[in-house]
């Protein structure tokens, strides 16, 4: 076990005998410091951005690498930045009990329209249920309703997430698209509302209100765009279910009733016969923020690439708990970057590789993906010379397990190489146990998913070596509730690394092979990214 520790890699098969050694060291050192008080939470476009930026350049020096980006490191990502305030709460009339909501405690409310003030007033509430159009699954909430102007009220999920199965219309326990907040603005945006809000319940949004609360709260960013996104709805937000539960009362309607026909097909949109009104104001700042690139070229097929990638950013200042008012992100995302960082000095202690391997941690995830999306938007290195790569956010740090996950399992054939090096190692792959999370489509791989490059996203489960399935459980349980999107995701000296640097070997094998080998893998037939990328992929031929 101390030699483990020390940073030596798994030697459970010979397949993974010649991968340089995981620095545990680098590993410890990144992630205390990128989760230290003096980084303050590293809140993008602040001045804390600029410390996080220098200091990951500087340990990408350390481990080998080359500028990414025409000879510099940075890849500006045109931010805006946008704080409410003089929230108004939220009230509700025309029903039998005027009711008023208090922001942060009781619904929290923001845009993404880049305008100094923001007012709905007496707009008709209408319940759209998950307010989901997939006309290929012959499933339309906004049928028959016209909610122009309207304030749509929206449950989180998609409506079998409570079926025991992965099979059903909207893949039973397994959270679509459809079942993302994202998702769900996108698409009452489209359909005119005013006012798009969703009621939190803290198993089918898989995180509590503490986690909405701080999301949602302090400085929200977006990308800078023309048109500052005037065609989205004016406001945004979410509302506790308890409140949720008296504003159909009000109307008087049974909110349990109303739910469950929801969650069938045929299901059609209800007025509420209320009235909804909110305001507030926006102070408005554009800055740029900097996506970090670093390189090793490749020697025979320099001008195809793998790639690695984990976000940087975290939450800053947010709500204090006891005091403590940074959210420091040690797990989320320190550590990934220092994955990012021990990958990458693995690999150049390897040598230049036949094609090149980027490394590429990303800005403003937290807010949406955001840095990672214009990357792969505006991508330094070609996307249909993008091979594929793996993406890494948060690192096991409770010890090895049996087990490894797949998230977002049976999309892509990258999971087929995974799946014989995890083997190698002595583990079995096993399905995502709380694939209602939505999980793929919560990090920067799904940025590159969208526009067709298959990224792998996985790790260990919880069978834990020591503890087994029940202590596994429960420190996955303990870290939602306790810690995640906290100031109390802080470094623990105590932590094991050893289960990281398992996974880590994995994801330095699978980035080897594709980096020394012809092959592009692709999406499976039946994964809804598999047409872009054949697309993508005749044009580079």
């Amino acid at each position: 076990m101390r030699a483990l520790l020390l940073g030596l890699t798994f030697l459970a098969a010979p397949a993974l005998a010649q991968t340089p050694a995981i620095s545990v060291q680098t590993l410890k050192d990144v992630t205390q410091t990128l989760s230290s008080d003096a980084f303050e939470g590293r809140k993008p476009a602040t001045p804390a951005e600029d410390k996080t930026v220098a200091y990951i350049v500087e340990r990408f020096k350390a481990a080998g690498l080359k500028p990414g980006v025409d000879g510099g490191w940075f890849q500006n990502v045109p931010l805006v930045d946008m704080t409410a305030t003089n929230v108004a709460p939220l009230t509700i009339t025309g029903g039998k009990t005027p009711l008023s909501f208090a922001y942060r405690t009781d619904m929290v409310v923001k845009t993404y329209r880049v305008t100094p003030h923001i007012a709905v007033k007496d707009s008709d509430v209408v319940f759209v249920g998950y307010g989901i159009t997939a006309p290929e699954r012959g499933w339309n909430d906004y049928a028959g309703v016209n909610v122009k102007g309207k304030t749509v009220i929206i449950l989180v999920n998609d409506p079998d997430w409570q079926s025991p199965e992965r099979t059903g219309l909207f893949e039973g326990k397994a959270m679509t698209y459809y079942g993302r907040w994202v998702y769900k603005y996108e698409e009452a945006a489209r359909q005119g509302a005013a006012a798009a809000i969703i009621v939190h319940d803290t198993e089918p949004a898989a995180y509590g209100w503490g986690v909405v609360q701080s999301s949602n709260t302090g400085p929200q960013l977006e990308l800078d765009e023309k048109g500052d996104h005037m065609n989205e709805s004016a406001a945004i937000g979410w509302v506790q279910l308890d409140k949720a539960k008296a504003l159909f009362a009000s109307a008087g309607k049974d909110f349990a009733a109303l739910t469950e026909a929801a969650k069938h097909k045929g299901f059609r949109a209800v007025p509420l016969g209320l009235k909804a009104s909110v305001a507030f104001d926006n102070t408005i700042r554009r800055q740029a923020s900097k996506n970090v690139v670093g390189i090793l070229p490749g020697t025979s097929a320099p001008n195809d690439y793998v790639l690695y990638s984990a976000h940087w950013d975290h939450l800053g200042h947010c709500d204090a708990v006891k005091g403590d008012g940074i959210c420091n992100g040690a797990l989320d995302n320190a550590s990934g970057v220092a994955g990012l960082v021990a990958l990458a000095g693995a690999q150049a202690k390897a040598g230049p590789a036949k094609r090149s391997i980027v490394f590429l941690s990303v800005t403003a995830e937290e807010a949406g993906l955001l840095g990672s999306r214009y990357y792969a938007e505006h991508p330094v290195y070609p996307l249909s010379h993008t091979v594929g790569g793996v993406n890494m956010d948060v690192l096991n740090v409770k010890g090895r397990t049996h087990d490894f996950e797949i998230t977002g399992a049976g999309k892509s054939e990258l999971e087929d190489r995974m799946k014989i090096l995890v083997e190698a190692q002595g583990r079995v792959v096993k399905p995502e146990p709380n694939p209602e999370r939505g999980s793929y489509f919560r990090s920067d791989h799904f940025s590159f998913a969208k526009l067709g490059v298959p990224m792998f996203d996985g790790g260990a489960g919880e069978d834990l070596v020591v503890g087994g399935e029940a202590a596994g459980h429960a420190a996955t349980l303990d870290y939602i509730a306790n810690r995640y999107h906290k100031p109390q995701d802080e470094y623990d000296p105590k932590w094991d690394w050893s289960g990281a640097v398992e996974d880590l070997t994995l994801y330095y094998r699978l980035g080897r092979e594709l980096a020394d080998g012809d092959a592009w893998p692709n999406w499976y037939k039946t994964a809804e990214f598999r047409a872009i990328r054949d697309k993508q992929r005749a044009a580079a031929q």
